[in-house]
């Protein structure tokens, strides 16, 4: 069973987003930030799926320590800042992708499972 780690601040979004991806067969570990995720980097994951914005440790600070441990590890951010996403895309690590709330659940699963299959 694919493993995602997930890192969202906002606690309805990321249990909406840990169910979604759980009743599509994901192992969803979530995290209420990034200094949560980063204790947990150290395990094998097959995608980080991350806020940008969040208190104390950002998604790509959060992404740029998850891509160091683990360089073949899929990468995606959301955000609500359009203006965040831009810039995220330049900081970002390879290959990763990032998609602009407000976003349906669907969609997210979508990618997560384009993501994986790739």
């Amino acid at each position: 069973m694919p493993r995602i780690l997930l890192a969202e601040d906002d606690d309805s979004l990321r249990g909406f987003l840990a169910r979604a991806l759980e009743r599509a067969g994901y192992e969803v570990t979530a995290c209420a930030d990034g200094e949560e995720a980063a204790a947990v980097l150290d395990q094998d994951w097959n995608l980080l799926l991350t806020d940008i914005v969040m208190p104390g440790m950002d998604g790509i600070e959060l992404a740029r320590q998850a891509a160091v441990l683990h360089p073949g590890l899929r990468i995606m951010f959301i955000t609500g800042f359009a203006a965040v996403a831009l810039a995220a895309s330049d900081q970002a690590p390879p290959g990763a992708k990032v998609l602009s709330k407000p976003i349906h659940l669907r969609e997210i699963v979508s990618e997560v499972e384009r993501m994986i299959a790739a």
